[in-house]
């Protein structure tokens, strides 16, 4: 419990401080954002506000699970280093976009499909270890079933076989990675917007992680009568701690994000984000929850992909004035700071009712 809450104290004490800083290197090495002439006026007046902010709070909740590692006991675990992992590395993709545009001055950056191929490259290294590493019960991180809440009947090697199983369950990790990275740097438009929806999604892990811990089938003071309902994931505290350290540098982060904005995330900092956001589903076993904890994020992304469609069917016109969605209500008048609170608003009651839900079923199980 301590290093849980270490983690989260130590990321946010490190964001809150170290922000500030980063921010104005970055405008002396004119690391700016980049806005085009054609956006409406209040964005406009963000050109040239530091990008790349994604850095400090990857940096921090790094350094908060490891130093909380380091004063509070245990050993870091694979399960944690693996979220790590596919943070740092999406969050690296997104960092070399963020610099092609800065230093160029342009809105281009790094051409799309490097970017999916990078994220398919994390991804599948983070599927093969996630599958074939073994904590100390014998278990994968990585399930090779489906899981909604837990683990579903439907298991990929059962059903394929090894060889074409592990392929399947890679391309549905890659699936999963790619989606909701590319969803998060969607809802990545407004000051404090993707910060603050991404302290809910995540922060449900810490609830998630930390109630599997309690019910988890290798805890020896699990109540007797609950042994038939417990959750055979690896070292969920640690997906917690991970979860709180992100959720502490991310409540850091938005004291300078919020609008207007001293430094924004970047894409260095959603790709980051969504990669986390992933990773925490998957090794949870609660992928396709992720739709409902991540609901903001998917709506967003669906209302993208129906105005690109229909734009493409009726040669140009629109059913909302503009997307991403939050920039539709942009061009309707509304202003930034009120889009951004309704919006986090939202994202709360997606993840209460993904939380809610998640609980339900725990409550509404019967023994066999």
């Amino acid at each position: 419990m301590l290093a849980l809450l270490l983690a989260g104290g130590l990321s946010m004490v490190f964001t809150l401080l170290f922000t500030p800083l980063l921010a104005r290197a970055f405008k002396k090495l004119k690391l700016g954002q980049f806005v085009r002439a054609d956006t409406p006026t209040t964005h406009v007046l963000k050109r040239g506000t530091p990008s790349m902010g994604g850095v400090i709070f990857v940096a921090a909740a790094v350094f908060g699970y490891f130093t909380a590692h380091l004063f509070g006991g245990g050993r870091p675990s694979a399960s944690a280093v693996l979220v790590i992992f596919m943070m740092c590395g999406l969050g690296f993709i997104g960092f070399i976009d963020d610099f092609l545009k800065v230093s160029k001055q342009n809105s281009l950056g790094l051409h799309g499909w490097y970017k999916i191929l990078g994220a398919v490259v994390v991804a599948i290294a983070f599927a093969l270890v996630g599958i074939n590493y073994r904590d100390s019960h014998g278990r994968s991180p990585v399930s090779t079933a489906l899981s909604f809440i837990r683990d579903l009947p439907f298991d990929f090697i059962a059903t394929f076989g090894v060889v074409f199983g592990t392929i399947a369950i890679v391309i549905w990790i890659v699936f999963i990675t790619v989606s909701t990275s590319n969803a998060v740097n969607l809802v990545d438009g407004l000051d404090g917007l993707a910060a603050g929806a991404s302290i809910f999604a995540i922060g449900s892990y810490v609830i998630i992680g930390f109630w599997q811990f309690q019910q988890s089938c290798f805890n020896l003071a699990i109540a007797p009568e609950n042994q038939f309902k417990c959750y055979d994931v690896s070292q969920p505290f640690e997906l917690a701690t991970i979860a709180a350290a992100i959720v502490g540098a991310l409540i850091g982060f938005l004291w300078w994000n919020t609008s207007p904005a001293q430094i924004m995330m970047g894409d260095t900092g959603s790709f980051a984000l969504g990669g986390a956001l992933a990773a925490l589903a998957i090794l949870s076993r609660t992928e396709m929850l992720l739709v409902l904890i991540g609901g903001l994020f998917v709506v967003i992304t669906l209302q993208v992909i129906i105005q690109r469609i229909y734009f493409k069917a009726t040669k140009g016109k629109r059913i909302w004035k503009a997307s991403p969605l939050h920039h539709h209500f942009e061009m309707k008048g509304w202003l930034e700071i009120t889009i951004v609170v309704r919006f986090w608003i939202v994202s709360g009651l997606f993840v209460a009712v993904g939380v809610g839900l998640f609980y339900l079923e725990w409550l509404s199980s019967v023994a066999p």
